[in-house]
């Protein structure tokens, strides 16, 4: 299955990336793994995970290897045996990030090897959680060609509902096959009957909402993972949001 995360900058989409994972491996489902692809590379963090490699890195090890590599190994061979290697693999889940590209028009090539190494990294894992970079680049670049199910993650505005329906609209526009979608409205500060309109007017379903939690900015504060909120109201809370999201 896969999960993808999106909304416009600021609204928390990374947080809630990490939140899915958490969840997902605290439950006997299956193998997780925690895809970053956002070029900030903040997955990690939120994750508590050490990250030493990118996929953006491989690529470019790749070309300044050229001259070097093993009689018979092509590029493509080489880069999608350092994408496997460059998997952080953890307790209860692994991570693969994407980095950030350098050169102009490398995105292209970038997302290219992403799929294709996504599709046979994908067969080893019963999820994938997909953390995108902020707004519409990654869905109007198409990295991802079918999903399961799109958490678009809004704030507490009519702004940022407008936002995920932008994308959400767009995804269906280019092509790319969702199953299902979720609205996420996350750093509540008021009444949710507020934006209750805007909602409707989105046509995305709301799976819940997350309130403003002093906890998770402290976390935030301190770079700690979200892993540190086990038994605190907000988890709770998201794992009410979740069963939504799964149907179970």
């Amino acid at each position: 299955m896969i999960i993808s995360t999106n909304g416009k900058g600021g609204t928390g989409k990374t947080t809630v990336a990490a939140l899915i994972v958490n969840h997902l491996a605290s439950k006997p489902s299956g193998k997780v793994l925690a895809l970053d692809a956002d070029p900030n590379c903040t997955l990690a963090n939120a994750l508590g995970m050490r990250l030493d490699t990118t996929m953006v890195g491989v690529i470019e090890e790749a070309s300044q290897k050229m001259a070097n590599l093993p009689a018979g190994m092509t590029k493509d061979r080489f880069i999608e045996m350092r994408v496997q290697e460059s998997i952080v693999e953890g307790d209860k889940f692994d991570l693969l990030a994407m980095g950030r590209p350098e050169g102009p028009g490398c995105y292209c090539y970038v997302n290219t090897v992403l799929r294709n190494v996504l599709g046979k990294v994908i067969k080893s894992y019963d999820f994938i959680v997909i953390d995108n970079a902020a707004g519409m680049e990654h869905i109007s670049r198409r990295t991802e060609r079918a999903i399961d199910k799109l958490v678009l993650v809004s704030d507490y505005s009519a702004i940022g509902i407008r936002s995920s329906k932008r994308i959400y609209d767009l995804a269906k526009e280019i092509g790319i096959k969702v199953k299902e979608a979720f609205l996420i409205i996350n750093k509540v500060a008021g009444p949710l009957d507020s934006l209750k309109a805007e909602v409707a007017a989105s046509g995305i379903p709301l799976a819940g909402a997350l309130d403003y939690d002093n906890e998770l900015v402290e976390l935030s504060i301190k770079d700690a993972p979200v892993a540190e909120l086990k038994g605190r109201k907000i988890a709770a809370m998201f794992g009410e949001l979740m069963k939504t999201i799964m149907g179970r």
